[in-house]
């Protein structure tokens, strides 16, 4: 298994970007616009449709709005095993850290996600630093 973390640096405070990221059904919208171009909420999950064209089923497993964490699981024919999460954290006042992990099988596809978590996470990253303060 290949685990993957990307982390970003926002200009905005940890509720804002958290309201953002806890959107479940709104990622084209208010995190990655572009790098995310539809989101079609289906019971316990969404469909998530990237730039690329790429499409893949999210399963939603949790959101822990204390920790500011959100879980979810991607079903793909090229995945055996894919698992992921977003925290969001206040290294400052007025500012937030992102952290994106996946964990993904079979390994020989991790290049294709970490790339694609790169480009997403520097979209979330100029996206949420317009979060008003």
């Amino acid at each position: 298994m290949t685990t993957i973390i990307k982390t970003v640096e926002i200009d905005a405070p940890a509720g804002a970007v958290w309201d953002a990221v806890a959107d479940f059904g709104a990622v084209h919208r208010r995190f990655a616009p572009g790098f995310v171009t539809n989101v079609e909420l289906i019971p316990g999950a969404r469909m998530v449709t990237f730039g690329n064209g790429m499409v893949v089923k999210e399963l939603f497993l949790g959101c822990d709005h204390e920790a500011r964490r959100l879980a979810y699981s991607v079903r793909a024919e090229r995945f055996t095993h894919h698992s992921a999460s977003f925290q969001v954290t206040e290294p400052a006042p007025g500012r937030s850290r992102l952290t994106w992990i996946a964990d993904v099988l079979p390994d020989e596809i991790a290049p294709m996600v970490e790339e694609m978590m790169a480009a997403g996470i520097a979209v979330a990253g100029r996206t949420l630093g317009r979060v008003p303060a």
